[in-house]
Protein backbone atom coordinates (compact mmCIF):
# COMPACT_ATOMS: atom_id res chain seq x y z
CA UNK A 1 0.00 0.00 0.00
CA UNK A 2 1.51 3.80 -0.40
CA UNK A 3 1.99 5.87 2.47
CA UNK A 4 3.95 9.24 3.57
CA UNK A 5 6.50 8.99 5.71
CA UNK A 6 9.43 10.38 7.34
CA UNK A 7 12.55 8.62 9.42
CA UNK A 8 13.74 12.49 10.95
CA UNK A 9 11.96 15.71 12.15
CA UNK A 10 12.29 18.38 9.76
CA UNK A 11 10.79 20.40 6.68
CA UNK A 12 7.91 19.09 4.90
CA UNK A 13 10.82 18.10 2.50
CA UNK A 14 11.69 14.73 4.97
CA UNK A 15 8.26 13.28 3.85
CA UNK A 16 8.46 10.61 1.03
CA UNK A 17 6.25 8.31 -0.63
CA UNK A 18 6.93 4.76 -0.29
CA UNK A 19 5.06 1.50 0.05
CA UNK A 20 4.39 -0.32 2.98
CA UNK A 21 3.05 -3.70 4.03
CA UNK A 22 -0.78 -3.85 4.79
CA UNK A 23 -0.98 -3.80 8.60
CA UNK A 24 -3.33 -6.26 10.12
CA UNK A 25 -5.54 -5.28 13.22
CA UNK A 26 -4.97 -7.09 16.57
CA UNK A 27 -7.41 -7.33 19.48
CA UNK A 28 -9.60 -4.40 20.05
CA UNK A 29 -8.24 -2.37 16.67
CA UNK A 30 -9.81 -1.78 13.52
CA UNK A 31 -7.93 -1.47 10.09
CA UNK A 32 -9.40 1.64 8.06
CA UNK A 33 -9.01 2.57 4.19
CA UNK A 34 -8.43 5.99 4.31
CA UNK A 35 -10.34 8.29 1.92
CA UNK A 36 -9.31 11.71 3.28
CA UNK A 37 -6.97 12.44 5.31
CA UNK A 38 -6.65 15.75 7.38
CA UNK A 39 -3.66 18.30 8.18
CA UNK A 40 -3.90 20.39 11.13
CA UNK A 41 -1.33 22.42 12.81
CA UNK A 42 -0.42 20.02 15.17
CA UNK A 43 0.78 17.44 12.51
CA UNK A 44 3.18 20.39 10.88
CA UNK A 45 4.55 20.51 14.45
CA UNK A 46 4.86 17.02 15.31
CA UNK A 47 6.76 16.42 12.06
CA UNK A 48 8.92 19.57 12.55
CA UNK A 49 10.03 18.26 15.71
CA UNK A 50 7.65 19.70 18.41
CA UNK A 51 6.09 16.73 19.32
CA UNK A 52 6.26 12.87 18.78
CA UNK A 53 9.20 13.47 16.30
CA UNK A 54 10.85 10.29 15.00
CA UNK A 55 13.85 8.91 16.37
CA UNK A 56 16.47 7.14 14.70
CA UNK A 57 15.45 4.20 12.82
CA UNK A 58 11.68 4.90 13.57
CA UNK A 59 9.67 5.37 10.48
CA UNK A 60 6.67 7.96 11.25
CA UNK A 61 3.26 8.38 9.46
CA UNK A 62 1.72 11.51 9.49
CA UNK A 63 -1.58 13.08 10.25
CA UNK A 64 -4.00 12.76 13.26
CA UNK A 65 -7.14 13.12 11.47
CA UNK A 66 -9.22 11.31 8.50
CA UNK A 67 -12.18 9.48 7.15
CA UNK A 68 -12.74 6.31 5.40
CA UNK A 69 -13.89 2.43 5.32
CA UNK A 70 -13.75 -0.44 8.11
CA UNK A 71 -11.93 -3.00 6.18
CA UNK A 72 -10.94 -5.71 8.96
CA UNK A 73 -11.82 -5.97 12.64
CA UNK A 74 -9.42 -7.37 15.53
CA UNK A 75 -10.96 -9.81 18.01
CA UNK A 76 -13.60 -8.14 20.74
CA UNK A 77 -14.78 -5.41 18.45
CA UNK A 78 -18.36 -4.97 18.76
CA UNK A 79 -19.20 -1.63 18.01
CA UNK A 80 -17.86 -1.47 14.23
CA UNK A 81 -18.39 -3.82 11.26
CA UNK A 82 -16.44 -4.13 7.99
CA UNK A 83 -17.73 -1.91 5.27
CA UNK A 84 -19.20 0.72 8.12
CA UNK A 85 -17.77 4.55 7.00
CA UNK A 86 -15.93 5.79 9.76
CA UNK A 87 -14.21 9.08 10.95
CA UNK A 88 -10.60 8.98 13.12
CA UNK A 89 -9.29 11.43 15.90
CA UNK A 90 -5.50 10.93 17.18
CA UNK A 91 -4.43 8.45 14.69
CA UNK A 92 -0.87 8.90 14.99
CA UNK A 93 -0.94 9.97 19.21
CA UNK A 94 2.32 7.08 20.68
CA UNK A 95 1.54 5.08 17.06
CA UNK A 96 4.26 6.00 14.70
CA UNK A 97 2.80 4.33 11.62
CA UNK A 98 -0.47 5.17 12.84
CA UNK A 99 -1.26 8.29 11.15
CA UNK A 100 -3.94 9.07 8.34
CA UNK A 101 -1.51 9.93 5.44
CA UNK A 102 -1.58 6.63 3.89
CA UNK A 103 -4.44 4.17 2.45
CA UNK A 104 -4.62 2.08 5.34
CA UNK A 105 -4.22 2.24 9.07
CA UNK A 106 -4.83 0.11 12.17
CA UNK A 107 -6.36 1.82 15.14
CA UNK A 108 -7.64 1.32 18.88
CA UNK A 109 -11.48 0.91 18.02
CA UNK A 110 -11.49 3.77 20.63
CA UNK A 111 -10.44 6.17 18.26
CA UNK A 112 -12.74 5.30 15.46
CA UNK A 113 -16.05 6.75 15.57
CA UNK A 114 -19.13 6.03 12.69
CA UNK A 115 -19.52 8.72 10.23
CA UNK A 116 -23.24 9.62 10.06
CA UNK A 117 -24.94 8.69 6.73
CA UNK A 118 -25.63 12.44 5.88
CA UNK A 119 -21.59 13.21 6.39
CA UNK A 120 -19.25 12.65 3.07
CA UNK A 121 -15.51 12.29 3.78
CA UNK A 122 -14.40 15.24 3.76
CA UNK A 123 -16.37 16.58 6.62
CA UNK A 124 -15.89 13.56 8.73
CA UNK A 125 -11.52 14.20 7.98
CA UNK A 126 -12.11 17.58 8.88
CA UNK A 127 -13.71 16.69 12.22
CA UNK A 128 -11.12 15.16 14.52
CA UNK A 129 -8.62 17.50 16.03
CA UNK A 130 -10.99 20.60 15.11
CA UNK A 131 -14.42 19.34 16.34
CA UNK A 132 -13.34 17.22 19.10
CA UNK A 133 -10.94 20.33 20.77
CA UNK A 134 -13.98 22.64 20.35
CA UNK A 135 -16.36 20.52 22.01
CA UNK A 136 -13.96 20.22 25.14
CA UNK A 137 -13.30 23.92 24.92
CA UNK A 138 -16.88 24.55 25.09
CA UNK A 139 -17.81 21.94 28.21
CA UNK A 140 -14.90 22.64 30.49
CA UNK A 141 -16.76 25.81 32.20
CA UNK A 142 -17.66 26.25 35.60
CA UNK A 143 -21.39 26.91 35.09
CA UNK A 144 -21.94 25.13 31.69
CA UNK A 145 -22.54 21.98 30.42
CA UNK A 146 -20.22 18.61 30.24
CA UNK A 147 -22.26 17.69 27.52
CA UNK A 148 -23.49 19.77 24.23
CA UNK A 149 -27.32 19.80 22.59
CA UNK A 150 -29.19 21.80 21.58
CA UNK A 151 -30.63 24.23 24.19
CA UNK A 152 -27.91 23.74 26.95
CA UNK A 153 -25.81 26.69 26.32
CA UNK A 154 -29.36 28.98 25.87
CA UNK A 155 -29.22 32.15 27.23
CA UNK A 156 -24.85 32.01 27.46
CA UNK A 157 -22.78 34.32 25.37
CA UNK A 158 -19.75 32.85 24.19
CA UNK A 159 -16.30 34.54 22.83
CA UNK A 160 -14.54 32.56 20.16
CA UNK A 161 -11.09 34.42 19.24
CA UNK A 162 -9.48 32.92 15.78
CA UNK A 163 -13.06 32.53 14.66
CA UNK A 164 -11.69 31.65 10.92
CA UNK A 165 -9.61 29.16 12.08
CA UNK A 166 -10.44 25.28 11.98
CA UNK A 167 -11.18 25.08 15.37
CA UNK A 168 -12.63 28.68 15.84
CA UNK A 169 -15.18 27.40 12.77
CA UNK A 170 -16.34 24.21 14.62
CA UNK A 171 -16.44 26.60 18.08
CA UNK A 172 -18.91 28.59 16.39
CA UNK A 173 -21.09 26.17 14.95
CA UNK A 174 -21.45 23.82 18.24
CA UNK A 175 -22.10 26.78 20.54
CA UNK A 176 -25.03 27.76 18.11
CA UNK A 177 -26.25 24.83 17.93
CA UNK A 178 -26.40 24.52 21.39
CA UNK A 179 -28.22 27.79 21.38
CA UNK A 180 -25.73 30.70 22.62
CA UNK A 181 -24.77 33.70 21.47
CA UNK A 182 -21.36 33.62 19.21
CA UNK A 183 -19.31 36.22 19.19
CA UNK A 184 -16.26 36.02 17.45
CA UNK A 185 -13.26 37.71 16.66
CA UNK A 186 -10.79 37.93 13.96
CA UNK A 187 -7.71 39.91 12.43
CA UNK A 188 -9.47 41.43 9.15
CA UNK A 189 -12.31 41.87 6.79
CA UNK A 190 -12.10 38.17 4.85
CA UNK A 191 -11.85 36.33 7.78
CA UNK A 192 -14.60 38.41 9.54
CA UNK A 193 -16.97 37.17 6.49
CA UNK A 194 -16.12 33.56 7.05
CA UNK A 195 -16.89 34.05 10.92
CA UNK A 196 -20.16 34.92 9.99
CA UNK A 197 -20.64 32.28 7.02
CA UNK A 198 -19.89 29.75 9.82
CA UNK A 199 -22.68 30.88 12.21
CA UNK A 200 -21.16 34.12 14.29
CA UNK A 201 -23.74 36.41 15.50
CA UNK A 202 -21.45 38.97 15.96
CA UNK A 203 -17.77 39.20 14.53
CA UNK A 204 -15.39 41.98 15.82
CA UNK A 205 -11.77 42.39 15.06
CA UNK A 206 -9.29 42.24 17.61
CA UNK A 207 -6.97 44.67 16.43
CA UNK A 208 -9.82 47.53 16.41
CA UNK A 209 -9.25 50.03 19.96
CA UNK A 210 -13.01 49.50 20.73
CA UNK A 211 -12.59 45.99 20.57
CA UNK A 212 -13.80 45.36 24.07
CA UNK A 213 -16.46 47.91 24.17
CA UNK A 214 -17.92 46.43 21.31
CA UNK A 215 -18.06 43.14 23.06
CA UNK A 216 -19.37 44.41 26.06
CA UNK A 217 -22.06 46.55 24.06
CA UNK A 218 -22.91 43.01 22.83
CA UNK A 219 -22.79 41.02 26.48
CA UNK A 220 -23.27 43.89 29.11
CA UNK A 221 -22.33 41.88 31.95
CA UNK A 222 -19.35 39.98 30.25
CA UNK A 223 -18.91 36.41 28.43
CA UNK A 224 -19.70 33.44 29.72
CA UNK A 225 -17.28 31.58 28.09
CA UNK A 226 -14.25 31.81 26.02
CA UNK A 227 -12.83 29.95 23.28
CA UNK A 228 -9.16 31.08 23.34
CA UNK A 229 -6.28 30.44 20.14
CA UNK A 230 -4.25 33.05 21.90
CA UNK A 231 -4.49 32.60 25.57
CA UNK A 232 -1.21 35.07 25.75
CA UNK A 233 -1.85 37.48 23.12
CA UNK A 234 -5.48 37.99 23.83
CA UNK A 235 -4.99 38.51 27.17
CA UNK A 236 -5.81 41.90 28.35
CA UNK A 237 -9.10 42.02 25.36
CA UNK A 238 -10.16 38.54 27.69
CA UNK A 239 -9.92 41.02 31.01
CA UNK A 240 -11.82 43.90 30.05
CA UNK A 241 -14.97 41.34 28.64
CA UNK A 242 -15.09 38.64 30.93
CA UNK A 243 -17.79 38.17 33.56
CA UNK A 244 -17.06 36.84 37.03
CA UNK A 245 -16.49 33.07 36.91
CA UNK A 246 -15.71 33.21 33.12
CA UNK A 247 -14.05 30.03 31.83
CA UNK A 248 -11.11 30.98 29.49
CA UNK A 249 -9.91 27.48 27.34
CA UNK A 250 -7.29 27.70 25.94
CA UNK A 251 -6.07 25.30 23.06
CA UNK A 252 -2.85 27.53 21.84
CA UNK A 253 -0.93 30.49 22.55
CA UNK A 254 -0.73 31.67 18.29
CA UNK A 255 1.02 34.98 17.61
CA UNK A 256 2.43 35.24 21.53
CA UNK A 257 5.48 33.64 22.92
CA UNK A 258 4.34 34.03 26.77
CA UNK A 259 1.41 34.77 28.93
CA UNK A 260 1.42 37.46 31.24
CA UNK A 261 -1.21 36.30 33.75
CA UNK A 262 -2.57 39.35 35.85
CA UNK A 263 -3.23 37.54 39.32
CA UNK A 264 -5.38 40.21 40.64
CA UNK A 265 -7.57 40.80 38.00
CA UNK A 266 -7.98 37.21 37.57
CA UNK A 267 -8.77 36.85 41.16
CA UNK A 268 -11.30 39.46 41.20
CA UNK A 269 -13.12 37.83 38.71
CA UNK A 270 -12.72 34.85 39.49
CA UNK A 271 -12.04 33.44 36.57
CA UNK A 272 -10.93 29.72 34.93
CA UNK A 273 -8.09 29.23 32.77
CA UNK A 274 -8.44 25.65 31.49
CA UNK A 275 -5.78 24.38 29.24
CA UNK A 276 -7.46 22.04 26.35
CA UNK A 277 -4.95 19.50 24.65
CA UNK A 278 -6.57 16.62 23.55
CA UNK A 279 -3.92 14.25 23.61
CA UNK A 280 -4.60 13.80 27.47
CA UNK A 281 -8.31 14.42 28.01
CA UNK A 282 -8.97 10.77 27.90
CA UNK A 283 -11.32 8.09 26.25
CA UNK A 284 -14.22 9.08 27.63
CA UNK A 285 -13.93 12.54 26.82
CA UNK A 286 -12.93 11.47 23.40
CA UNK A 287 -16.13 9.49 22.94
CA UNK A 288 -18.77 11.53 24.39
CA UNK A 289 -17.26 14.83 22.26
CA UNK A 290 -17.28 12.18 18.55
CA UNK A 291 -21.04 11.61 19.91
CA UNK A 292 -22.34 15.14 20.35
CA UNK A 293 -20.40 15.51 17.44
CA UNK A 294 -22.25 12.95 15.38
CA UNK A 295 -25.32 14.41 17.07
CA UNK A 296 -24.26 18.32 15.89
CA UNK A 297 -23.61 16.33 12.43
CA UNK A 298 -27.54 14.38 12.03
CA UNK A 299 -29.03 18.21 12.74
CA UNK A 300 -26.75 19.56 9.58
CA UNK A 301 -24.99 22.13 12.34
CA UNK A 302 -21.44 21.15 11.35
CA UNK A 303 -21.01 21.94 7.71
CA UNK A 304 -17.81 22.91 5.45
CA UNK A 305 -17.16 24.49 2.42
CA UNK A 306 -16.79 28.44 1.61
CA UNK A 307 -20.67 29.11 1.97
CA UNK A 308 -20.07 27.72 5.16
CA UNK A 309 -16.78 29.43 6.49
CA UNK A 310 -14.45 26.95 5.93
CA UNK A 311 -12.60 27.23 2.73
CA UNK A 312 -11.52 23.16 1.68
CA UNK A 313 -7.52 23.20 -0.13
CA UNK A 314 -7.26 19.78 -1.88
CA UNK A 315 -4.17 17.83 -2.28
CA UNK A 316 -2.84 13.98 -3.69
CA UNK A 317 -1.33 11.80 -1.48
CA UNK A 318 1.79 12.49 -3.30
CA UNK A 319 1.67 16.17 -2.22
CA UNK A 320 1.38 15.58 1.43
CA UNK A 321 4.52 17.47 1.49
CA UNK A 322 2.91 20.66 0.06
CA UNK A 323 -0.44 20.19 2.13
CA UNK A 324 1.98 20.35 5.30
CA UNK A 325 3.61 23.65 3.56
CA UNK A 326 -0.03 24.85 3.33
CA UNK A 327 -0.60 24.39 6.93
CA UNK A 328 1.89 25.83 8.55
CA UNK A 329 2.01 28.93 6.23
CA UNK A 330 -1.37 29.70 7.38
CA UNK A 331 -4.05 28.45 4.82
CA UNK A 332 -7.35 29.69 5.88
CA UNK A 333 -9.92 27.07 5.88
CA UNK A 334 -9.37 23.58 5.86
CA UNK A 335 -6.68 20.99 4.24
CA UNK A 336 -7.23 17.46 2.38
CA UNK A 337 -5.64 15.31 1.34
CA UNK A 338 -7.33 12.43 -1.37
CA UNK A 339 -5.92 8.83 -0.57
CA UNK A 340 -7.69 6.18 -2.10
CA UNK A 341 -11.35 6.49 -4.13
CA UNK A 342 -14.42 6.73 -2.00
Amino acid sequence: MRAIVYTKPGSASVLQLTERELPQPDRGEVRVRIVVSGVNPTDWKSRSGGGSAAGPGTEFVPNQDGAGVVDAVGDDVSQLSVGDRVWLALSAWQRPTGGTAQEYTVLPVERVFPLPDVADFDLGASLGVPALTAHRALTVAEDGPSRLAPGVLAGRSVLVAGGAGAVGHAAIQLARWAGATVIATVSNEEKAELAAAAGALHVVHYTAPDAAQRIRAIAPDGVDQIVEVSVGGNNALNLAVARSRTTIASYANDRAEGFPLDVGAAMRLNLRYQFVLLYTVGADALRQGAEDVNAAIRDGALPIGVEAGLPVHRFALEQTADAHRAVEQGAVGKVLIDVTAP
